[in-house]
């Protein structure tokens, strides 16, 4: 059986809708989870996909989070390798890391459901299933700069960078297009500090957002992953 890995920050940010499709293709899915178990034991090469999740802390963080810096050489030895990955939110930030790129506080939130802006390479890409400005979800404070050798797939009029593939087996999100709406009542109570502390965001008016965007996003997420691996030859 084909074997995926996924890094989880926090238990209420997990693979969501992209689940389902995984399990549908004949992957099984284990969970590590970063700051409890041992990331520096793990091979690097041991399974068919890695999945790094999202979080909220930042990558700039080793000081605080040690277990940073393990996540890191794992991730870099894998993209080196060739060897398939996807990184959303904090994952795709920890991806560009891992590339030699500066990731670090954008200035502002963004967070809520907003459009995407596609690059050619991201009309070309598994995200052209968000071309036709179908919302996605944003829930982040930092941004990178995009690494030597990828290609920019989506930008936002916040945040220039905010998707890129390097090569055919690696993908970066800063956004997430896993996220379901039952599964995001979790995120307004784990994230419920960080959105009171949002000048202009409560939980009602992101739970109306959800209402009205989430399901026609889940199915272009899962259409996504489904390209994507269909594009990684897995």
């Amino acid at each position: 059986m084909k074997t995926v890995l996924a890094i989880r920050h926090v238990a209420f940010e997990d693979l969501g809708s992209f689940a389902p499709v995984l399990a549908d293709r004949g992957y099984a899915i284990q969970y590590q989870e970063a700051g409890w178990d041992d990331l520096a034991a793990l091979d690097p090469l041991a399974n068919d996909l890695l999945v790094v999740l999202g979080g909220p802390i930042g990558v700039y963080e080793e000081q605080a989070y040690p277990f940073i810096n393990d996540e890191l050489r794992l991730l870099r030895a894998r993209l080196v390798a060739g060897r398939p990955a996807i990184g959303i939110c904090l994952g795709g930030q920890m991806m560009a890391r891992a590339l030699g790129a500066k990731v670090y506080p954008g200035g502002h939130k963004e967070i809520g459901w907003k459009p995407l802006v596609l690059t050619g390479a991201g009309h070309a890409s598994p995200l052209a299933a968000f071309a036709d400005g179908v919302p996605v979800l944003h829930w982040h404070g930092d941004t990178f700069d995009l690494p030597e050798g990828a290609a920019l797939l989506a930008s936002t009029g916040l945040y220039p960078h905010q998707a890129f593939t390097w090569g055919n087996h690696a993908l970066a999100l800063q956004f997430h297009i896993e996220t379901t709406a039952p599964g995001l009542e979790r995120w307004f109570i784990g994230h419920a500090c960080e959105i009171a502390g949002t000048p202009g965001l409560d939980v009602p008016a992101l739970r109306a957002e959800t209402a009205r965007y989430a399901l026609e996003a889940e199915a272009r997420g899962q259409q996504c992953l489904h390209a994507w691996l269909d594009q990684a030859g897995l």
